[in-house]
């Protein structure tokens, strides 16, 4: 086994955290409605948002939190429907129809995470002669395009039990991206890439500065032959063991002649927040002001000494 396929075993293995597992899940004995949500949406959580749940002390915070996780996710917040919440919920069903009979739940199956994560393929491809004598049964190829990715299934024992074998592409990059809350949809604000930005923080000022880079901004000209963005920007702010949340939002729009783009490599942006001594986890959310225009996300831990 090839050292990617041996990285992506672990990754399955470990419910696609890519992260060794908090405290091995919740410190507390789970209220029955609490449970379905973890079982499945442990898959796309990030490192920072299990860390979070496995703390959470009763039903109500584990409430908040699952209403703040389907939030932070959802593309349109002005529209009545929940889009990205209504398609994970719609490949969770088919999976655990499609894939029980590998002998597990269908989001247990390699085939089942990543359609969860990925939505069928936009093309599929399956060899039943391959001439590969230690595989039983046939050798399927799953392909993304959007993601230049494809992913190789293979059936050792022949009994339509699919595991990963090998993959082609930046597996773990678009994996990162889809467990943020990527959606396919509309992307006025942000071009249709992997937006990586940047955040620091001042304590003397009591300020964080968020960078984010010019080339992956869709700038837009106005009557005055200007360009700009306009962005919301929401931060959900969580501070020492008892996980105390604040919430900031706050719209900014940014400025430049063409000139001035020309030479622009980021587009920096500051908050008055002032963060508490201990480990604070911040969770940044930027949209276009037209809800329906785009977003990124990124998670950041700041630690402000005491």
């Amino acid at each position: 086994m090839s050292v990617k396929a041996r990285l992506l075993a672990v990754a399955l293995a470990a419910g696609l955290g890519l992260w060794p597992a908090c405290g091995g899940g919740p410190r507390v004995a789970l209220d029955p409605e609490t449970q379905a949500f973890y079982d499945t949406a442990r898959l796309i959580m990030t490192r920072e948002e299990s860390r979070i749940f496995n703390l959470l002390p009763d039903k109500d915070s584990r409430k908040e939190f699952i209403d703040d996780f389907w939030d932070k996710r959802d593309p349109n917040p002005d529209a009545d429907t929940n889009e990205f919440k209504e398609e994970f919920q719609a490949r969770v069903a088919y999976v655990s129809r499609r894939f029980q009979g590998e002998g597990r739940r269908g989001w247990d199956t390699d085939r089942g995470r990543i359609y969860i994560f990925m939505g069928p393929p936009d093309r599929f491809e399956e060899d039943f002669s391959h001439g590969d004598s230690s595989i039983s049964g046939s050798i399927i190829w799953w392909i993304y395009y959007d993601y230049g990715l494809g992913i190789e299934f293979v059936d050792d024992k022949g009994n339509g039990s699919y595991r990963i074998r090998n993959y082609q592409g930046d597996f773990f990059d678009a994996i990162d991206v889809l467990k943020l809350g990527a959606y396919v949809g509309t992307e006025d604000a942000f071009l249709k890439k992997a937006v990586k930005f940047d955040l620091t923080y001042d304590a003397a000022s009591g300020e964080v500065e968020v960078d984010l880079p010019a080339k992956l901004i869709n700038f837009k000209e106005d009557d005055e032959g200007r360009f700009r963005i306009d962005l919301r920007f929401k931060f959900y702010v969580y501070t020492g063991p008892e996980l105390a949340k604040t919430v900031l939002e706050e719209d900014r729009t940014f400025t430049a002649s063409n000139q001035e783009i020309d030479g622009l490599t980021n587009v920096p942006f500051r908050f008055t927040l002032p963060l508490k001594p201990g480990v604070n986890t911040i969770d940044v959310i930027i949209r276009g002001k037209d809800e329906s225009s785009g977003r990124i996300r990124r998670l950041f831990e700041i630690k402000v000494p005491s």
